[in-house]
């Protein structure tokens, strides 16, 4: 027999038998798609590695809940929630407490992420809040695991919105207005935000234009507010593509103390509809976003791997919508 050891937990003896952990659930369970010689190797595992369920691991054998750990950059703003809330929403539904950790201003976030999913029977991790290493021990380990709004990753579901085809038609309806001379508030981000940078500088391109570099700030109204100011004092953009409505607001606010007229003296558009793009003044030209769905669908589909109703991992893209308003100006056509 190989060596005991009693704190062993159900990802060991998922990993010394080669299987999910959900997989694991169903055959401790005694019940569910499990092959026999898949129990078997299961069972063996439990017996050589003396493994006793412990809270956690009778939670997930049985199918009831322990907690959902959702790790997030940061708790601030309505995007981000948004997002909770809809993933709250459905936790609670489906009788699961969720522990919440927010990474921005914490030091050693790969040792307070690991530590978390050991405290969990799943996790969701946001964007690129957690580096790839860590997310591949985290995959590797066999706890069940969603992104929300990142590139797909081996092992784990993904819920992003979809971007390029909006962010074209965001950059065909301003180039519609004649602006030529365009400006892209908000770094890269690789995930939602690159892929949005990388589908407008495509439609740029295509009509002769050289896509400009992103300029980065934070993804807050101050951050907007500084590289607006910065943005427009210098020689000045016909229009700012903002990577959200917060910077975006906060462009429009630069603009307003720099004497500047929007969309009269430079067009501002962001992304994401958050309540306060329909009442800015001007209303703000966006692409919408279903936030809440995204926190939902992740909430269910994390239970779906936990419950061990599917093994698979799978991606899913919700659409989005371009909002046109105000903040970008009379399009010549709606003159006629």
């Amino acid at each position: 027999m190989a060596n005991s050891d009693e704190s062993a937990t159900i990802y060991q003896v998922a990993q010394r038998a080669g299987v999910s952990i959900a997989t694991v659930s169903r055959a401790l369970r005694g019940t569910g798609p499990v092959a026999a010689k898949t129990r078997e190797r299961v069972l063996r595992a439990v017996e050589e590695l003396r493994f006793t369920p412990s809270r956690l691991g009778v939670s997930l054998a049985s199918g009831r809940h322990a907690a959902n750990g959702i790790v997030f950059p940061d708790l601030s703003g309505p995007y981000f929630a948004e997002v909770l809330l809809g993933y709250e929403e459905v936790a609670s539904e489906l009788g699961r407490s969720v522990i919440i950790l927010s990474t921005r201003g914490r030091a050693a976030v790969p040792d307070l992420v690991r530590d978390l999913s050991r405290r969990v029977d799943g996790m969701v991790i946001f964007g690129q809040t957690v580096r790839d290493d860590v997310v591949a021990e985290i995959v590797d380990s066999g706890l069940p695991l969603v992104m929300i709004a990142r590139d797909a990753v081996a092992g784990a579901d993904v819920v992003a919105s979809e971007n390029t085809v909006s962010a074209a038609r965001l950059a065909g309806h301003l180039l519609g207005h004649g602006y030529r001379r365009i400006a892209l508030a908000g770094g890269h981000d690789n995930g939602d935000i690159t892929q949005r940078w990388t589908s407008v500088g495509q439609v740029l391109s295509e009509h002769g234009l050289t896509p400009p570099e992103p300029s980065p700030c934070e993804f807050t109204v101050e951050g907007g507010h500084a590289l607006g100011r910065y943005l427009l004092s210098g020689p000045r953009p016909e229009a700012i593509v903002c990577a959200d409505d917060q910077v975006a607001l906060g462009v429009i606010l630069a603009a307003e103390e720099l004497g500047l007229s929007v969309p009269g003296d430079v067009a501002v558009t962001g992304w994401d509809d958050i309540m306060a793009a329909r009442h800015a003044r001007p209303a703000l030209t966006t692409v919408r976003q279903p936030m809440r769905d995204l926190g939902a669908r992740a909430a269910r589909a994390l239970d779906e791997l936990i419950t061990g109703a599917r093994d698979a991992p799978r991606s899913q893209v919700t659409p989005t919508e371009l909002v046109i308003r105000a903040s970008c100006g009379t399009h010549p056509l709606e003159e006629a």
